[in-house]
Order: C-alpha cells, then sequence, then structure tokens
C-alpha cells in the first residue's frame, strides 16, 4: 500500500520540476537576448572645437603712475576721475614758495662766490709782483733765500684760491639750477595721452617726497587697447601659443562674448599652494569702450580647431565589448585604420607621375605581403605589436585595450626608421617640395593613436579600427572606414528583471 501512495506522487513531482526548468530556461534566455541590446549613436560631420579655460583681470596696455618729486602742500588739482589728459597737460600744483626762495638764495651765494673771486684775483696779482721783486733782489744777494720760498708760497697759496674760488661760483650755479628744477617740479603735468583711473590727492593736502615719489594720479594711456594676464595650468601651457584666438565673458555682460588673441606667453611660473600656473598675455580690442579695467574675464584659448571632420561621441570610445571567441575573430579580422589603408589617400595629394605612381605602388605592395605574413605566422609570444602598431591578426595589440596601437616615442622612431627604409626608392623619385609634404604626413600617421570602435554586424560587435584626433570632451575627431549617419555602439542597454 505504501509504494502505491508513492507512485502517485511522483508522478506529480517529475513533471513540475520539467516544467520549473523549462520555463527557468526561457526566462534565462529572455534575459539575455535582452542584455544584449546595444545603445547607437550616429556618426556626425561637423566641427571639434579644443578650448583651455582661464581666469584673468582687463587692464590697459600701460597705465602710469604720476608722484611728486617734490614735498609741499598741493595747492591745486585740475583734474578728476575719468577725465582725459594730455601729454604736458598740468593736473596738480604745489606750493612754489619755498622753491622760490631757495632761488633767492642760490643767486645772493653765486654774487658772494664771485666776489671772494675777486678778491682772490687780486691776492694773487700782488703775490705775482711780490715773488718777481725777490727774484731780482736774489740774484743781487741783497735778501736771503729764504725770503724767495716765502714769496713763492704766498704766489702758490693765491692761485689756488683764486681756483677754489672759481669752484665755488659753480657750485652755487648749480645749486641755484636744482632750485630752478624743483620750481618747476611744483607743476605736474601728464606724461600721456590718457584717462584718469585714479586720484589721491586733495587742494591742501601736504605730500612728502623724502624717501619715494608719492602716486597722486593713476593714468590709463590707452583703453580702446586692452590686455587680459590670465594664470594659465602646466598642464596646459604647452598648447597655447601666441596669436591663437581667445573668447571671453566678463560678470558686467554675461550675455556678451568678447575676442581677443594671444601675444605672448610669459616664462615665469607662479607657485600658488603647490599649483604651478604660467601668465599668458591675451590683447583685446576695446574700440567701443565697453570693457573696463579691473573686470575679471572668464576666458577659452581655442588651441585646436578642426572643421567638418568625422566625430564620435565619447561614449563611443571608451565602449568595450564582453570578451568572446566571435569578437575576437571580428577584431582579428578587422584591416580598417591601417597604415596601408592610408598611405593610397596621402600620394593621391602629392600629384604623382607615373614613374612615382610605380615606385609608391610597388613599396606598398611589398608592404602588404609583409603585413600578410606577420599576419599568417605571428611573432613568438603573440602580442608583441608590429611595424603598424597591430598585434597578431592584424588588430590592435593587447586584444582591444583602449591604449593598444599608441607606440611610445622609442618605438615610433623605430617604426619611423623602417618605414622610410621601405620607401625609400620611392622617396628618391620625389621633388623636395613632395618630399617634405610626404614626409610631414608620414610623421603625423606614425604618431597618430589608433583604437577600435563598434558597430553592429548581425547583431553582434564588430571593430572598425580608426585614427583618433582631437576631442572637445564629448565628442572626438575619427578617420577611418566610417561615413556620417554609421551608427556606433556607446553602450549596452540592460533590460530590467521580470517582476
Amino acid at each position: 500500500m505504501p509504494a502505491q501512495r508513492k507512485r502517485p506522487l511522483a508522478l506529480i513531482i517529475v513533471p513540475v520540476v520539467v516544467a520549473l526548468a523549462a520555463a527557468g530556461w526561457y526566462w534565462k534566455g529572455r534575459g539575455g537576448d535582452e542584455a544584449q541590446k546595444f545603445r547607437t549613436a550616429a556618426v556626425e560631420q561637423g566641427d571639434i572645437r579644443v578650448a583651455i579655460s582661464a581666469t584673468g583681470n582687463l587692464s590697459a596696455l600701460s597705465t602710469v603712475d604720476v608722484g611728486s618729486e617734490v614735498s609741499g602742500k598741493v595747492t591745486e588739482v585740475l583734474v578728476d576721475f575719468n577725465d582725459r589728459v594730455e601729454k604736458g597737460q598740468v593736473i596738480a600744483r604745489i606750493d612754489p614758495d619755498t622753491f622760490e626762495a631757495q632761488i633767492e638764495q642760490g643767486n645772493a651765494a653765486i654774487a658772494n662766490a664771485r666776489a671772494s673771486l675777486q678778491t682772490a684775483r687780486a691776492n694773487l696779482r700782488n703775490a705775482e709782483l711780490d715773488y718777481g721783486r725777490k727774484v731780482e733782489l736774489v740774484a743781487q744777494k741783497l735778501i736771503a733765500r729764504g725770503d724767495l720760498d716765502q714769496a713763492l708760497a704766498a704766489r702758490d697759496q693765491a692761485r689756488a684760491q683764486v681756483a677754489s674760488a672759481e669752484a665755488q661760483i659753480r657750485q652755487q650755479t648749480a645749486s641755484a639750477q636744482n632750485a630752478h628744477l624743483n620750481l618747476a617740479r611744483t607743476v605736474i603735468r601728464s606724461p600721456v595721452n590718457g584717462v584718469v583711473l585714479a586720484r589721491s590727492v586733495e587742494p591742501g593736502q601736504t605730500v612728502a617726497a623724502s624717501l619715494q615719489a608719492p602716486v597722486l594720479f593713476k593714468i590709463a594711456e590707452d583703453l580702446s587697447q586692452m590686455e587680459i594676464v590670465l594664470a594659465v595650468d602646466e598642464s596646459d601651457i604647452g598648447q597655447v601659443k601666441p596669436a591663437q584666438a581667445v573668447s571671453f565673458t566678463v560678470d558686467a555682460f554675461p550675455d556678451r562674448r568678447f575676442r581677443g588673441e594671444v601675444r605672448q606667453v610669459r616664462l615665469s611660473s607662479t607657485n600658488t599652494s603647490n599649483v604651478i600656473t604660467y601668465p599668458v598675455v591675451v590683447s583685446v580690442d576695446n574700440s567701443d569702450q565697453t570693457l573696463l579695467p579691473g573686470m575679471t574675464a572668464n576666458a577659452e584659448i581655442e588651441v585646436s580647431r578642426r572643421d567638418n571632420v568625422l566625430k564620435v561621441p565619447n561614449a563611443a570610445m571608451r565602449f568595450k565589448p564582453p570578451v568572446d571567441e566571435a569578437a575576437a575573430e571580428q577584431q582579428g579580422a578587422q584591416r580598417g585604420g591601417g597604415m596601408s589603408d592610408e598611405l593610397p589617400k596621402i600620394a593621391a595629394t602629392l600629384k604623382l607621375d607615373a614613374n612615382q605612381q610605380a615606385a609608391f605602388d610597388a613599396a606598398l605592395a611589398k608592404m602588404r605581403e609583409r603585413i600578410a605574413a606577420r599576419t599568417a605566422a605571428p611573432p613568438q609570444g603573440g602580442n608583441a605589436p608590429n611595424l603598424f602598431g597591430r598585434g597578431p591578426g592584424g588588430s590592435q595589440s593587447g586584444g582591444g585595450n583602449r591604449g593598444a596601437g599608441n607606440a611610445s616615442g622609442a618605438m615610433r622612431q623605430r617604426m619611423l626608421e623602417r618605414f622610410n627604409q621601405q620607401f625609400g626608392e620611392f622617396r628618391a623619385t620625389l621633388r623636395d617640395d613632395q618630399r617634405e609634404q610626404w614626409e610631414r604626413a608620414v610623421n603625423e600617421l606614425v604618431g597618430a593613436r589608433r583604437a577600435p570602435v563598434y558597430v553592429l554586424a548581425d547583431g553582434k560587435p564588430k571593430p572598425v579600427l580608426v585614427r583618433v584626433g582631437a576631442s572637445d570632451g564629448s565628442s572626438t575627431e575619427i578617420i577611418g572606414d566610417l561615413k556620417a549617419g554609421d551608427q556606433v555602439i556607446v553602450g549596452v542597454q540592460v533590460a530590467e528583471p521580470a517582476k
């Protein structure tokens, strides 16, 4: 009897287990299909602008501090803030009474020195006559030799007194000239044509110029041309060059964008809390006098601009599909973006003649034979990159790593040397201008960074190796076997779990 009860129970349990297993397999398969849905974005044709952000303050090209070279009480101030002044215009006066008195004193000292000179010259004439008489008396042996020596000494002293009196006159004259200069300095004039930015003196105020000239006025020479001194981080300064375009905004006009140009990249660095910055001077046209000195400018330096190029979202450059054998095979079969595919485009720009074209075709054919040989028989170790920046099978070395295919400086140099050897006969047929253009394009091609982007082929990711160009932070320039409108994968769309 118990055995009969177990048999109906087993007949019930087994079908239930089978049904649950089938349902689990169904939902697992359904979830796996939904997990393999990809998000895509279109390849676009457009412009890429790479810019560096920095801040700085607007200032006039030349700002002059006008001070006083003499001390005294200010009697007049003839200009105010924002007044336009011309070179030589009187802008303030200092009380001249002290210096006029000094001039009178100097004139009196000169007159006294001239009188002393007359006295010294009279004494000199008397000493010379006395010396002459005593010379005759000594010759007649009527006086002692010592009397002659005393007469000689008196004559020399009289000559020295004359020289001293003449020097005194020159000294007093120079002193009087200095007093005249100080009197002229009591009239303060503008040294340049410009605008008064600041005035720090009032009538009746006393200025003291004992150690340094006090600043009374600040005059901007020309506000129609201004400059910004930007503080650029050391990580970005290598990209900044003179004549690059600059756009900036100021808080006073948030809806307006102003333009400028890099004029100078200064070598002196500034260390602020261990952050190194370099000053970059930007020239700004302010013909409409809208901008004012001291305004804070939020600027962008355009270090690179690429017009009408193919670009993809940066997410497409970051996407990496799950690693499986099918993807590896697809990536291994990928050939686009290699040097052998881009060299004919470079050669087409050189306008080759028949002999040059034949030499190029021969060199290119040999290069493709080497690539095919390496693909068929990978080198020992399997992952060593070849001349063309790709690992075994023609793919990027490293199995699709985003940094793969980007050779180091030493490797690039070896690649370039070997490449020049392979195309040596072709280069020998080129004219100087053609050779220069060819070498420039090849250097750019060898040094270019390459990475795969993925497109959908039969519902699966298919890698396309492209050359990577400039990036503006949201999009990246690409060069390869893609065209505008092609859909590239930017991510995986994972289905929500069933409830």
